[in-house]
């Protein structure tokens, strides 16, 4: 049996990838792209077709060969990340599949956690849609939280969170550590948009369901739309109309691509501060139910023993530290 050194291997995972980036040059990647955006966005562009094909596929090329690196540089990183947990706990099982139906739960827990907060506030809610998991818990969600200064708030609490607890649903009794993904976009404004062409859409409809698969809607009004340039994917299904549904979804598609376009830009900012946008920042807190009880923010060390009243929606605390983080980052 071979014994790897794990943080070595990472490592040199990390060093050739550092290699393949040098080679690449995104740098000169990303700035090619931004020209060929521009002429690919000028009115007269198909005025010639044969030079507009060449100026879209070049386009088309360039994008996916940042798109690879930056796929491959974010799989190491998040290997980095799942090492570093499991080291932190001393627990070879911590390493064990993120997904299942404990990640389910989890996900679960979030989005009560999130809309119990928004509850104790006074603020109004609307959930779009929820994918439910077979066994238990929630697979996705999309909820919208009306707040003055919602986005700047709970954008903070945008990252990888993961629940450490002795899992209900394994008879044997073993810990179990599942993660979920949190994401965070801002309502989009009428005067703030992105041209969506219908060409670039699949438009899916299906009947309304609820847990363990009940019918909810008598007819497909349902809407699941495919951004097919970018692979985004947004599901509605709280409308009682098909129109309504899909009204609602090319919002949520419009809040996604400017969400993506905001993080393009960042990633130009911060490849001309020198950053490489290779923050660790993505892994945000831990909710620990077992061996001890606590819930920790990763960036800003903020905690509290008591996790059954985070879940509660008790979070105001973890929201100013994580803005106080922020601020503080971006002086």
């Amino acid at each position: 049996m071979a014994v790897v050194d794990v943080s070595e291997e990472l490592k040199s995972l990390s060093s050739t990838m550092e290699s393949i980036e040098a080679v690449l040059d995104l740098d000169k990647l990303r700035a090619d792209i931004a020209v060929l955006e521009e002429q690919a966005a000028a009115p007269s562009l198909w005025d010639d077709p044969e030079a507009a094909q060449k100026i879209t596929s070049k386009l088309s090329h360039l994008q996916a060969e940042v798109r690879k690196a930056e796929t491959l540089r974010g799989r190491i990183d998040d290997l980095a990340v799942l090492f570093e947990m499991a080291e932190e706990e001393d627990d070879p099982d911590t390493r064990a599949e993120a997904g299942g139906v404990d990640a389910a739960d989890f996900a679960e827990k979030l989005q009560r956690m999130y809309l119990r907060w928004a509850e104790q506030h006074g603020y109004k809610t609307e959930i779009y849609e929820t994918s439910y998991a077979e066994e238990a818990g929630i697979k996705s969600t999309t909820f919208a939280v009306q707040a003055p200064y919602a986005y700047g708030t709970l954008s903070v609490e945008q990252g990888t969170h993961r629940l450490v607890r002795i899992s209900p649903f394994d008879n044997q009794g073993r810990r179990q550590t599942s993660f979920a993904g949190v994401e965070v976009l801002p309502v989009v404004e009428q005067t703030d948009h992105i041209e969506i062409d219908e060409s670039e859409l699949r438009v899916d409809v299906y009947r309304s369901s609820g847990p363990g698969g009940q019918g909810v809607n008598t007819t497909d009004s349902a809407v699941r739309l495919t951004h097919l340039p970018t692979g985004i994917v947004v599901s509605c299904q709280n409308e009682r109309s098909q129109i309504q549904n899909k009204a609602t979804a090319m919002n949520v598609l419009q809040a996604k691509l400017l969400e993506r376009r905001r993080q393009e830009e960042q990633a130009k900012m911060n490849a001309l501060k020198g950053d490489g946008g290779n923050s660790w920042g993505n892994q945000m807190r831990s909710y620990v139910l077992h061996p001890y009880q606590m819930v920790k923010d990763l960036r800003t060390e903020q905690e509290v023993g008591n996790p059954e009243s985070v879940f509660n929606g008790e979070i105001d605390g973890f929201l100013e530290a994580g803005i106080r983080w922020r601020k503080q980052r971006e002086k």
